[in-house]
């Protein structure tokens, strides 16, 4: 029998911005979480049986990140259906990318050079131009991202059991429990220090899965700037061209 779902939870103190937190009960959830997405919208995942008054308590002690979270996103929320680009800028790795868009029967996309890739398919079909340009960046990203967290591992003695890379629309990174680190293909839009600092932190969690103060020592110890380039990975949605989740 599904468990019983929580009541939505008022986002902000009278007289502030209106707003409410969804509440998802969760067989597979072993502690409380919350995530904030592009637009402001803000969910709590709690494990099955959660008291309403725990859930209160834990969005209490997360108010001001939360705060944090729905504004930045609120601000920048990510575009949708503009106009497909002839080029593309991969700002984590210093190239710039034309994209030569191709009428033929067969769609698909061809990568002819580094900075050049050639996008398949009937004529207007914009749809299907922006799906073939994922596949591309998602290509692009393996590519790239899993040599850097490989070399940057082996630089400072971390180790993890293996990368997946994804189109992810809520996270930059994660660690799971078994050493799998997860990377967003949108990383490729971001600062090379920023990319930089995300694959510490997720290399981090290798060591410590949580945010303990263990876990920031152990981050500042290998980046001392980790906290201004934490807030600016915070924005770095601004980054992401609308076709990559549109």
């Amino acid at each position: 029998m599904s468990a019983r779902p929580l009541p939505q939870l008022p986002l902000f103190a009278a007289g502030e911005r209106a707003g409410e937190i969804a509440v998802r009960a969760s067989p597979r959830a072993r502690r409380l979480t919350v995530r904030v997405y592009p637009g402001g919208r803000v969910e709590v995942t709690v494990p099955r049986g959660t008291r309403p008054v725990e859930v209160q308590g834990f969005v209490g002690r997360h108010r001001d990140w939360i705060d944090a979270r729905v504004r930045e996103l609120s601000t920048h929320p990510l575009p949708a259906h503009e106009p497909l680009p002839a080029r593309v800028a991969l700002q984590a790795v210093g190239r710039e990318v034309a994209v030569r868009y191709v009428e033929r029967r067969r769609p698909g996309r061809r990568r002819l050079a580094p900075d050049l890739v050639e996008i398949y398919g009937s004529a207007g079909d914009a749809a299907g131009a922006r799906r073939w340009l994922r596949a591309w960046l998602a290509d692009e990203a393996e590519a790239e991202l899993g040599p850097w967290l490989g070399r940057l591992a082996a630089e400072r003695g971390f180790r993890y059991e293996r990368l997946q890379v994804r189109r992810q629309r809520t996270r930059w990174g994660s660690c799971s429990r078994a050493g799998t680190i997860s990377l967003n293909v949108s990383l490729l839009f971001q600062p090379p220090a920023v990319v930089r600092y995300l694959m510490l932190h997720e290399l981090g969690h290798t060591r410590h899965m949580n945010h303990s103060a263990r876990y920031w020592r152990l981050v500042a110890s290998h980046e001392p700037d980790f906290r201004a380039l934490d807030r600016e990975l915070t924005g770095g949605w601004r980054h992401v061209p609308g076709w990559v989740y549109g």
